[in-house]
């Protein structure tokens, strides 16, 4: 059974930092492509971040380069999301995904919330 849980969510004052995890079990975790989404609301989902399957090579977002950092560790099947300086239009619920070729897996999501 596939899997994607994310954690490490929560509320944090603009100019804070968190780190977001994401747990993937029931795949060869180490085939696949990992990346960050993230929604807010009323808006579409987007991405934030990518890693290749050997984390060699990685890419963002304009809105989040410099600040974020995404990384994997294929022994332990997981994927980091590291969040610095934070604002408040990060504020959105972020999305682990999987993929390889078209076949794509999907986490939960967990809420962010940047306010003072």
């Amino acid at each position: 059974q596939v899997q994607l849980v994310e954690s490490g969510g929560g509320l944090v004052q603009p100019g804070g930092s968190l780190r977001l995890s994401c747990a993937a079990s029931g795949f060869t975790f180490s085939s696949y492509v990992m990346s960050w989404y993230r929604q807010a609301p009323g808006k579409e989902r987007e991405l934030v971040a990518i890693a290749t399957s050997s984390g060699g090579s990685t890419n963002y977002a304009d809105s989040v380069k410099g600040r974020f950092t995404i990384s994997r560790d294929n022994a332990k099947k997981m994927v980091y999301l590291e969040m610095n300086s934070l604002k408040p239009e990060d504020t959105a619920v972020y999305y682990c995904k999987a993929r390889t070729g078209w076949l794509a897996y999907w986490g939960q999501g967990t809420q962010v919330t940047v306010s003072s």
